[in-house]
């Protein structure tokens, strides 16, 4: 893995802080990130930035690169970007949002999942820079007396400040222990590795925080975190999900791609522009104003159907 090293030409904390800003719902605590970049600048030292994801299917989705493009763009000014497949979390389910016990794969299952994700990430992040850990290197064969001790660690009471959670208990619906250890494990995947910055999806905010938790009580500094929005999946309503099976993805054949990516709203489209493009804002608007104008959406514009219908059926 090649060494990384702090882009020179961004030329200030302000410069650079907005940077990592840009497209985010959330940084938490602002300050102390602005506090980390500024260290990270005077040592010349790359920050530690955490991501990680659950392989519960084979594919990787535009959801997905909503991050990974935010982890390419960090990974440019020359930070070290920390990939952690979640083998063994995987195989628990991540009940973040659920209104249900969700069920459990088997390792099998997962392994199969994960061996395409690193080709996939691939084609957004410069592998060769990349930090990539499965969690069951250190969770699979943890002693009982460290998982007490990491249980001990937190409270039940915090877990159930959680959303959903907390409505689930107060519906009365069922919630198995193995959940509360799920933000546990994500968390003490931070304390493993001892990442600067964690980054997920605005969904995932308990979780990150909890790793902020968890790494004061190991005595570590803690990360700052920063939550990204979540992409509304080809459904129109909940977000794209490989659960839901709203999702596209990227290792999907061309003309399927291009057939979800039409039949998507004008509406949602813009916010697909902005979540997975490079588009700039006066860009983005003018593309907004002809929807307003009712004039036909660029991305529909040279699109025959029956020439597409016709490309689709040879391939």
């Amino acid at each position: 893995m090649k060494e990384n090293k702090i882009n020179k030409k961004i030329h200030n904390v302000v410069d650079e802080f907005e940077l990592f800003k840009q497209n985010t719902i959330e940084i938490l605590p602002e300050n102390e990130l602005k506090i980390k970049i500024e260290k990270s600048r005077l040592t010349n030292t790359p920050l530690r930035i955490k991501f990680g994801a659950d392989p519960t299917t084979c594919n990787i989705h535009l959801g997905h690169t909503v991050i990974l493009r935010k982890l390419r763009q960090l990974q440019n000014m020359g930070h070290t970007i920390v990939f952690i497949i979640g083998d063994f979390t995987a195989m628990i389910g991540d009940p973040s949002g659920r209104s249900e016990t969700r069920k459990r794969l088997s390792k099998e299952e997962v392994l199969h999942n994960a061996e395409t994700y690193q080709r996939q990430i691939s084609r957004i992040l410069n592998i060769k820079k990349v930090e990539l850990l499965y969690n069951g290197d250190w969770l699979q064969e943890m002693p009982l007396s460290e998982l007490i001790d990491l249980s001990s660690r937190y409270t039940v009471a915090r877990i159930l400040e959680r959303a959903d959670f907390k409505d689930r208990y107060e519906k009365q619906k069922d919630i198995s222990v193995v959940e509360f250890l799920y933000p546990l494990f994500q968390g003490y995947d931070s304390v493993i590795t001892r990442s600067d910055l964690e980054i997920g999806g605005n969904d995932q905010k308990f979780n990150l925080l909890v790793g902020r938790a968890l790494q004061k009580s190991y005595g570590q500094e803690m990360q700052a975190i920063l939550t990204m929005p979540l992409l509304v999946g080809t459904d129109g309503v909940q977000k794209m999900s490989k659960s839901y099976g709203n999702y596209i993805g990227i290792d999907e054949a061309p003309s399927e791609i291009f057939g979800k990516v039409t039949s998507i709203s004008d509406d949602l489209m813009l916010e697909y522009y902005q979540l997975l493009t490079d588009i700039t804002k006066e860009e983005l608007n003018l593309i907004a104003s002809g929807i307003k104008n009712e004039e036909t959406h660029p991305s529909k514009k040279f699109l025959n159907i029956k020439k597409y219908r016709k490309w689709n059926l040879k391939k």
